[in-house]
This record gives structure tokens, C-alpha cells and sequence, in this order.
């Protein structure tokens, strides 16, 4: 199951947080009530509390509901769930040597404005080199996150550059590249000690799995996408991938085995 969380936070998960990422990492994104209170379940939450949660989901239009117990993603969030998959997907585009710098140059911008600027740049995975600079290897597909490119075509200026300076040493200004590889191991490792009891059926690593999955989808979100000639041969984005493909596999099919003693999935 994909879940999404913060790669840092292991904090006590609540009711909504929990609802969003089952369904976010489920395809179709709808499930009956009956499975998500199983799946809360893991994690202690009371039922009550979950179905408050489901109810003000509901009306602040995070989640819809068919009247017969089955709640799904609104499409704003389901959007976000194809963000994700595309971002454990991580494709790319034959890299040329040259870099994409985009310049802010709409004047007299509101916070508002400001903020959906950086929202799409994070989106984009561009980082910012000083104030209004902003920019990334020309690697990543063109036609992906349409409204991310439209805020940006909205405020500024594009270009197509080659960096007078060494390009993995710029890379490495821009991200913290160490950081990213030492928490790519380290859910590795977490990985390989969960994916075991998956595959022998303990149901009792499903929590935990649950929480792991999260981190590592969270960290592939985070992942700047830099093209293989800007990482040396130990970058572990490849093995991280494929491992979390095992211990994806091995994490649905014991859920939805566990899943199924409560009835309808959808």
C-alpha cells in the first residue's frame, strides 16, 4: 500500500491522516467505511472518532461519499495521488548538459501569489539559488503538472542555461543530496526487516509497515530527480525503488488478505 507521511514525524498518526493515506495508496481511491475502520483500527483510533473525521472530510470536500458506506478522493486530492505515483515512477528525460533557470519577473505579487509560486516550484522539484532564481537539470517530462507550469509561465521568465561552474558540485548547493541518500538507506534497512514478517503473513508488521511505507513515499517526493550523471555510482534512488516495489507488493497483498475479513471493499 502506498501511504504518505513525514519522513521525520513518527508522532501517533490521526484519524484523517490515516483515512487520506490508505486511500491515497488505493486504486481506485474508494473503499467502504467498514475497511477504513479496520485499517484505523491498527492504530487504536476509537470509531467514533474515525467517523467524525469521515463526516468533516466530507463537508470541507476533501473526500465524496455514494450514501451506501463508500468514501473516495475528491479530485484535488486525487491529483495529488497521481503526483505520488509519478514520483515513485520517477521518469526522466535524456539529459543534454543543460539546466532550466527560471527568473520571477512579476512585480507587486501578494503572499498568496508568493506562496503559489513556491508551491509549484517544490512541485516542479526546482530549488531556489537566491532570491527569484530558481532552477534544475532540463531532465523531467514537460507535460506533467500542467497548473505547477502555469503559475510559473504566470510569474516568470524561462531559460535554458549552462552553468559556468561544475554541474554536480552546483547540484550539490542546491539539495542536500547527502541528507536524502543517509534516509534512503536508513528506510532500506527498515524495509528489509519488514518485507520478511510481510511475506510470512504477520499481520502484526502491518502498523508498522504502514508508517515505513509512508517514509519512503514521503522521501521519493523529495527526491530532486537529478540525472545519473550528477550522482556517483553509490546514489541509492534505483535501489530504493526496487526494494520498495518488493515490500510494496508484499505489504497490499497481506493487507488486502487481512482486509478482507470486513466485508465490502468498495
Amino acid at each position: 500500500m502506498c501511504i504518505v507521511a513525514l519522513v521525520a514525524d513518527r508522532s501517533p498518526l490521526n484519524a484523517r491522516s490515516v483515512v487520506l493515506s490508505t486511500l491515497l495508496g488505493t486504486d481506485p481511491p474508494r473503499m467502504h467505511v467498514r475497511r477504513l475502520l479496520r485499517v484505523t483500527d491498527l492504530f487504536g483510533l476509537p470509531q467514533g472518532t474515525v467517523r467524525t473525521a469521515l463526516t468533516r472530510m466530507t463537508q470541507r470536500g476533501d473526500l465524496t461519499t455514494d450514501g451506501n458506506g463508500s468514501y473516495a478522493l475528491a479530485r484535488h486530492l486525487v491529483e495529488r495521488q497521481i503526483r505520488q505515483r509519478q514520483s515513485r515512477g520517477a521518469e526522466q528525460v535524456a539529459w543534454s548538459g543543460r539546466w532550466s533557470l527560471l527568473v520571477v519577473t512579476a512585480e507587486s505579487r501578494s503572499p498568496d501569489v508568493r506562496a503559489e509560486l513556491r508551491r509549484a516550484m517544490g512541485l516542479l522539484r526546482f530549488a531556489e539559488q537566491r532570491e527569484g532564481v530558481w532552477l534544475r537539470p532540463d531532465n523531467l517530462p514537460h507535460d506533467r503538472q500542467p497548473e505547477a507550469h502555469g503559475a510559473v509561465d504566470r510569474q516568470c521568465d524561462r531559460y535554458l542555461a549552462h552553468p559556468a561552474v561544475d554541474d554536480a558540485q552546483l547540484a550539490a548547493t542546491l539539495w542536500d543530496l547527502e541528507a536524502w541518500a543517509a534516509s534512503a538507506g536508513e528506510l532500506r534497512r527498515e524495509m528489509a526487516a519488514l518485507v520478511i514478517r510481510l511475506e510470512a503473513g504477520d499481520t502484526a508488521a502491518l502498523a508498522p509497515g504502514f508508517v515505513a511505507s509512508a517514509d519512503v513515499l514521503r522521501l521519493f517526493q523529495a527526491d530532486p530527480l537529478l540525472p545519473d550523471e550528477l550522482h556517483d555510482r553509490h546514489w541509492p534512488g534505483r535501489r530504493l525503488r526496487a526494494d520498495y516495489d518488493r515490500y510494496d507488493r508484499a505489504y497490499r497483498d497481506l493487507l488486502w488478505h487481512w482486509l478482507a475479513e470486513s466485508g465490502p471493499r468498495h
